[in-house]
């Protein structure tokens, strides 16, 4: 009795202070964003006590927002927001099981067949996130022995679905053609090869470029996957997306895109020719072992594709806001890199100056996003600022007086005579 009643733990030898102190000591030893809380310049996990529109609220303060990805300002659309609320009275509030037993509803299958039809694929297929989307589907279909070839600069779904799949990653300089090039050409003739690009990169708000990447893939009996979560809704002829943009939409043989940023809610998809989604459907792990996307979240996207057909001014404005903000930085001076889209990065260069940076400008009311590495190598720490179609030239012309005495104080622009 005496040794059953110190319990479990000391059966079997174990003493949990132990377990604690080894399985968590990396934890422990982590004090690195404590001390940048504790200095106050810790800038993630903000709370937004209102929707994302071009204003928001923060700790009870109204906030100009500049670093939403709401590009075509969907997310508090009344009608989008009508009918994700009539999906949940018509299906209830999730669909307790995944795609592959009991979680298929009609609206799936609407909301799919809109999607191909969007970026003029044969089929889609709708995951719960669009990390899971990534990661599923390089996991899926790159095996070992098989090569995935991608921008520097992709999303971190794709490296993890690269680490699943046991295929080999080769890694090219960002749009960097010529080493893309280089790269193929090393690689065994008869492999199976994927080259992955984003369409527009998310931290530089540049455009890959997709004529010479599917030539060269061609080149090499590759095929060519495109992450278009910044694309759909911002690029292309009724924001169809970064292959349609270049009209390469069927030399392109997958494209994912997001929800999370022009489509109002959260979930991603895959479109691609049947067979192979039928085979994702059947062998991707993320989509047959979660929980299928909520109701809620399928009518929004639905929603939100009828907004885009119907309000076509909305790109308009989003391109018009995109191109005065970008000239008005570089009229101040800013370093904005290369973008050319709604996403414009100011670069800062270390990562005290860019944390200063974005505090100065959080204290003028502006919120931004500062980009530090791994998402950006190192030396070009950066604020992230992207705008919307809901922005008005008001807010912008406001905005660039603020950014501009900011960057005079941190020597990223000139002092004024």
């Amino acid at each position: 009795m005496d040794s059953m009643s110190s319990g479990p733990s000391s059966t079997f030898g174990i003493i949990p202070s132990q377990v604690e102190s080894s399985l968590f000591e990396k934890c422990n030893n982590f004090t690195r964003a404590d001390e940048i809380k504790a200095s106050g310049f810790y800038p993630y996990h903000r709370v937004i006590e209102t929707g994302q529109d071009t204003e928001v609220q923060v700790n009870g303060r109204r906030m100009l927002m500049l670093g939403s990805n709401s590009y075509l300002e969907l997310t508090t659309h009344p009608r989008i927001k009508e009918r994700s609320a009539a999906a949940i009275f018509q299906y209830g509030t999730g669909c307790a099981g995944s795609r592959f037993l009991n979680g298929t509803l009609p609206i799936h299958l609407e909301l799919e067949g809109r999607l191909a039809a969007l970026v003029g694929k044969p089929a889609a297929l709708v995951f719960p996130t669009g990390f899971q989307t990534n990661t599923g589907v390089v996991a899926t279909l790159v095996h070992q022995g098989e090569y995935v070839v991608a921008d520097k600069y992709i999303h971190a779904c794709i490296l993890d679905g690269c680490t699943l799949s046991q295929g080999t990653l080769v890694r090219y300089n960002h749009n960097d053609m010529a080493d893309l090039e280089e790269k193929l050409a090393k690689l065994p003739q008869g492999a199976n090869k994927l080259v992955i690009t984003d369409g527009i990169f998310s931290m530089e708000g540049d455009i890959c470029k997709l004529p010479e990447i599917v030539r060269i893939a061609r080149r090499h009996r590759a095929q060519v996957m495109l992450d278009d979560a910044h694309g759909i809704g911002v690029l292309g002829p009724g924001g169809a997306g970064t292959a349609a943009h270049f009209g390469l939409t069927d030399e392109v043989d997958l494209i994912m895109g997001t929800f999370s940023k022009s489509l109002a809610a959260i979930g991603g998809f895959i479109a691609a020719p049947e067979r192979v989604i039928n085979y994702l459907m059947h062998f991707a792990r993320p989509f047959m072992f979660s929980a299928s996307a909520s109701p809620a979240s399928c009518a929004a996207v639905l929603g939100a594709l009828d907004v885009m057909a119907e309000e076509p001014e909305r790109f308009q404005r989003l391109w018009e806001n995109a191109r005065f903000l970008k000239h008005g930085f570089d009229e101040l001076g800013f370093d904005t890199g290369q973008s050319e889209s709604p996403i414009i990065p100011i670069v800062v260069g270390d990562m005290e100056r860019c944390l200063g940076f974005w505090k100065a400008m959080a204290e003028e009311g502006i919120f931004v996003n500062p980009v530090v590495p791994p998402a950006v190598p190192p030396g070009r720490c950066m604020l992230r600022i992207s705008v919307t179609a809901g922005h008005t030239r008001q807010q912008l012309t406001w905005a660039l007086g603020r950014f501009a005495k900011a960057g005079r104080e941190f020597g990223l622009l000139e002092a004024r005579p």
